[in-house]
């Protein structure tokens, strides 16, 4: 069967005097017939070349699924009366929420059962569930398209009846006001962005719902909670450099809303509540790794904030949680998280200890405020994801629940993982990687070996367990993350030198890890691989365009790879708000900047490693259209005879298939795709 080919119409794009010639430019008409014809083309083209790997697929597929539970279960937890829980059932894709009153003996009630609900439906997700005050009304959201537009329904828990408020285009969250009769939610505008507070009051028609907020600055979008106390309502409106939030009390639905602080450039904060003071997380007064400070609710802007937890250098803070006698800090030194107590009537600090060479740790659900018991979750690469409570007054630790790895040949003392440090190009940064591999597995130039990165809006890939990731450590590989400038994981100036002007260190720290692991024979070029998704794609992309006989092979997920285009476009979701990340490509700098690294623009005629891209028909963070157009233009101009395969799911968005174990099939897809190219080369 022979490749598909786009056809070519020119289209040119001139900005700032430049021109640009864009042959694709067409395959962003989602309704065209001929779009459609041309990705089912692709989709038809990638089952013949991945034809020889049907039954690994299938084999991969059953394997990584027999080693869930089926018929699991979330810890309970314990809100307003009632023991919350998530459970599936075996057969059954998706979730059944469940409470019981006040002891888990008791009978337990259905909350929302998500399997009736998707009963026919190609997709569906839902985005949140949350009851209310009284415990006798219940809000959910649904997206059966895979857009994240979710409609937002409510229940009558004691009744079972789904009553007839129904309110569309939201982003899925609602918050209750404790009078039981409003929720406040937001609207989202043309290009998907939350923009809009509103106010419903249940049983009226939606139409007639009051706006409370309205963000008119595009580069900023707009949440609505409440804090951990139940005592306020906040809606925070926040750019990727700058917040703003404004609150009222939980039981006062038409008060004044109050400002905290006006938003100003670069300062950012969040806020929670604790008796009559506000206590914030913030790099107010160039504390680029945060601090926390505290201040009155009656007298909380700026120059009444009073440092609990000061700035330190050495130290990136991510979060916190009060309770009535400690505070507890999420904490990170050297790339590794850290939980530090802190008794507030003593003073006394500790950490916890955790001892994998790379791990992962996290405050989990705490919702008491007087309690002496902690929830934490901790995970590394050889060890799966484990829920913990902790008696801060007794310093003892109780394991709740550990993720089940079901199958009877999952041992985790059969896993090596470890932490190196590669050189960089310019002689002084050390780019760490996490590594994860079978004892059994050697390390030499004829070891494959998965090179995963992301590094974009500070997000840090950290080193946690993966059932499906057995999958190829048992058939001999190597998996490494690779946590390049981008990501936080080495605080926050690690972000800062990995976005805007300085967005080529991402690509460059991933290429120079990449080659120290060569040099230290954990691999070679022709056993080593690339994976990312959404702006991990963006790396994949630009990396094989700065040095493409790197990697043997790339999967590309949902990749963000017409950078210029783009960002040019305010019309695409999520674009106004990207300006922080990528820069404004209406300013000629950055638009000269950013097209040097665009993977469409900087596509040439030369060889490329194998490659499998993917994406969602219906994505709204990353359009269909830029996958399909790299890969038209790849297509054309590439000279190797190296697999190229795109395949579109019809039926999903950028988090892929919904249900608990479909998306399985998309792990399996790459890495039978993975395997067969390792195989022969």
């Amino acid at each position: 069967m022979k490749a598909p080919q786009a056809k070519k119409i020119e289209k040119i794009l001139e900005t700032h005097g430049d021109k640009r010639i864009d042959n694709y430019f067409w395959l962003n008409e989602r309704e065209n017939p001929e779009v459609i014809k041309y990705i089912e083309e692709e989709n038809a083209y990638e089952e013949f070349i991945m034809k020889d790997t049907e039954a690994l697929q299938e084999e991969l597929f059953e394997e990584m699924k027999a080693r869930y539970k089926k018929d699991d279960e979330s810890l309970p937890y314990f809100f307003n009366e009632y023991w919350y829980i998530v459970r599936y059932e075996e057969g059954k894709e998706y979730p059944i929420f469940c409470r019981k009153h006040k002891s888990l003996d008791n009978e337990e009630e259905i909350v929302l059962d998500v399997n009736i609900l998707a009963e026919g439906k190609e997709f569906f997700e839902v985005g949140s569930v949350a009851v209310s005050p009284g415990n006798e009304l219940a809000s959910f959201s649904s997206d059966d398209v895979g857009r994240r537009i979710y409609t937002l329904n409510f229940k009558n828990l004691k009744t079972g009846e789904i009553l007839p408020d129904i309110i569309p285009n939201t982003t899925g969250k609602a918050v209750w006001t404790n009078d039981n009769q409003h929720v406040f939610y937001i609207r989202k505008d043309k290009s998907l962005r939350a923009f809009q507070v509103y106010r419903h009051q249940l049983g009226t028609d939606s139409a007639e719902d009051v706006l409370i907020f309205h963000e008119k600055d595009d580069t900023f979008d707009v949440n609505v909670f409440k804090t951990k106390s139940l005592q306020y309502i906040f809606i925070a409106s926040s750019s990727t450099i700058s917040d703003e939030h404004r609150f009222i009390p939980s039981d006062n639905v038409f008060a004044e809303w109050t400002v905290i602080q006006p938003r100003i450039d670069d300062l950012e904060y969040s806020v929670e509540h604790y008796e009559d003071e506000f206590y914030i997380i913030t790099n107010a007064d160039d504390a680029i790794n945060f601090k926390i400070v505290k201040a009155k609710i009656d007298n909380c802007s700026m120059e009444n904030w009073v440092d609990v937890i000061p700035h330190r250098a050495e130290v990136l803070l991510e979060g916190f949680e009060i309770f009535k006698d400690y505070l507890v800090l999420e904490e990170r030194e050297r790339g590794l998280l850290q939980i530090k107590i802190i008794d507030e009537k003593t003073q006394e600090s500790y950490y916890l200890p955790f001892s994998d060479p790379t791990y992962t740790a996290y405050i989990g659900i705490n919702l008491e405020f007087d309690t002496e018991i902690l929830r934490y979750g901790y995970t590394s690469l050889t060890q799966p994801s484990s829920t913990y409570e902790y008696n801060m007054k007794d310093k003892t630790t109780k394991l709740l629940k550990q993720q089940e790895v079901l199958g009877g040949k999952f041992f985790h003392e059969n896993y090596i993982s470890e932490r190196i440090w590669a050189d960089s190009r310019d002689g002084e940064t050390k780019v760490p990687i996490s590594l994860v591999y079978h004892k059994d597995t050697k390390k030499s130039a004829d070891t494959p070996l998965l090179l995963y990165g992301y590094g974009s809006y500070g997000h840090t890939v950290d080193a946690s367990f993966s059932n499906v990731r057995l999958s190829i450590l048992d058939r001999g590989f190597i998996y490494a993350i690779a946590h390049i400038r981008g990501g936080e994981y080495l605080g926050r100036e690690w972000y800062e030198d990995g976005k805007m002007l300085f967005k080529k260190n991402t690509f460059f720290d991933f290429i120079d890890a990449g080659k120290y692991l060569i040099k230290e024979n954990y691999t070679s070029s022709r056993h080593m691989y690339a994976m990312g998704g959404s702006a991990g794609g963006l790396l994949v992309g630009a990396v094989v365009n700065y040095e493409p006989q790197l990697f043997n092979g790339i999967v590309a997920q949902v990749p963000f790879v017409d950078v210029v285009s783009t960002m040019l476009d305010d019309t695409i979701p999520l674009t106004t708000g990207e300006y922080d990340e990528w820069g404004n490509p209406n300013d000629e700098e950055y638009y000269h900047y950013m097209k040097d690294y665009s993977p469409y623009d900087n596509v040439e005629a030369k060889d490329y490693p194998h490659m499998l891209i993917t994406t969602g028909f219906h994505d709204s963070q990353v359009q269909y259209w830029e996958p399909a157009k790299w890969t038209a233009k790849l297509r054309e101009l590439k000279t190797d005879d190296n697999i190229l395969v795109f395949k579109t799911d019809m039926s999903s968005g950028h988090g892929g298939a919904s249900g608990r174990f479909e998306s399985l099939k998309e792990d399996a897809l790459e890495y039978a795709f993975l395997l067969k190219i390792n195989d022969n080369s």
